[in-house]
């Protein structure tokens, strides 16, 4: 206990302290990522493995107002109407706690997932799961296998509190090379992340492939599978790995309600595994602590309206639909998507697209891989995505 603690207070330093030296807290207004420490270049872009660079605007104090806020992958359309009729009947009760109405949370998720309330884990966002899961499975070292570009908030955390990342980079098709992922565990590896679909691809992996690797590899190490993004398909239900819980399988998934429910400022996620995996992690962290009384009651009635989930899926797809046309005018050849954002590559330096981007008062991201330079670009609303398309065409011209 008392090398567990003093494991602990170890890691709380390290972090505090690389945090303090290389993170770029300014941005931490500008996207959806936390602030977990980052390597920066002499240019003051994100190095998070040699073939994957995130690129920042010059100038964070002057950031201007944005017109199109397409930076951060949230929904444009949400909270939903009667998400939003909850929290605001609930809000005057916002100086209580919520233990007794997050066990009703709990119990209504547990319904949808089909697993029992003892699988679920409460986190105010799905990244606060994968940054408590990376702080307790790493802070005594080991690896985390992950594709390559990938979401970083876990393996950000893994690598403070002590860990390494084994980047594997995505297949041709940019689906996860599940064969190479697979080979490079090995007797250090503590877990194996898979965001699916992918950020910041957009992409998707099979679902009957990786149904077939998680239930193999989890017999080895633990599998965490990432699917903040899945309410974004049509088919999503038939995509998720979440039934592998009942067969006993060691594999953890996440699930966020800032995507398709649109409540990305409210922080509200789940995790769901097995028992004794949320006991080990529960063991160090508060689950569900973190989440406001309104948030909770939010959520309750957010999953019970399924007709906006419906609507918003539809929309995004429209306005998905109208940038890919768009884009094809312009002759650039993007990477179609699964979810809420889509990458194409950009002929100029990173920096200065974004720099430029940013006069005409559209946020967007900007990332290199594959020896290019792409932008990634959240859906807004239709208006927001025509002065996108707009901003672009000035941009490029």
């Amino acid at each position: 206990m008392k090398s567990e603690y003093l494991n602990r207070r170890s890691w709380l330093k390290k972090g505090i302290l690389t945090a303090g030296g290389v993170m770029a807290a300014p941005y931490l207004g500008f996207a959806e990522t936390k602030g977990t420490p980052m390597t920066l270049n002499a240019q003051g872009n994100a190095v998070y493995s040699p073939f994957f660079t995130e690129y920042f605007p010059s100038n964070f104090r002057e950031f201007p107002v944005l017109s199109a806020k397409l930076n951060a992958n949230e929904n444009p359309y949400g909270p939903s109407p009667m998400a939003l009729e909850a929290l605001t009947k609930s809000a005057s009760g916002g100086n209580r706690y919520a233990w007794k109405e997050l066990y009703e949370l709990v119990d209504d998720i547990a319904a949808l997932e089909g697993v029992q309330p003892e699988n679920i884990m409460m986190g105010p966002g799905s990244s606060d799961l994968l940054e408590k899961t990376a702080m307790v499975l790493f802070m005594n070292g080991g690896n985390v296998v992950s594709a390559d570009p990938a979401y970083m908030s876990l393996i950000r955390v893994a690598e403070a509190a002590g860990g390494t990342w084994k980047p594997v980079p995505l297949k041709k098709d940019w689906s996860h090379d599940l064969a190479a992922m697979e080979a490079a565990v090995d007797e250090d590896t503590k877990l194996v992340y898979i965001c699916n679909p992918n950020n910041p691809t957009g992409t998707i992996t099979d679902a009957t492939e990786l149904l077939d690797f998680c239930s193999r590899v989890s017999e080895k190490v633990p599998v965490f599978i990432d699917e903040a993004y899945l309410g974004f398909l049509e088919d999503g239900v038939k995509q998720s790995m979440v039934h592998l819980i009942n067969e006993g399988k060691n594999v953890i998934v996440a699930r966020t309600f800032s995507k398709i429910h649109g409540m990305a400022g409210l922080r509200v996620g789940y995790a769901v595994a097995q028992k004794d995996t949320l006991d080990q992690l529960q063991n160090i962290t508060r689950a569900g602590m973190g989440i406001s009384y309104p948030s909770v009651f939010a959520a309750i009635a957010a999953l019970k309206d399924t007709e906006f989930l419906d609507k918003s899926r539809a929309l995004n797809k429209s306005c998905r639909e109208y940038v890919y046309s768009s884009l094809e005018d312009m002759g650039i050849a993007y990477v179609p998507s699964h979810t809420s954002f889509l990458i194409f590559p950009i002929a100029m330096e990173g920096k200065d697209f974004l720099d430029k981007m940013t006069a005409q008062k559209v946020g967007v991201r900007a990332f290199q891989f594959r020896d290019k330079n792409w932008c990634r670009v959240s859906m807004g609303t239709m208006d927001e995505m025509k002065l996108f398309v707009n901003a672009l065409t000035e941009v490029l011209a």
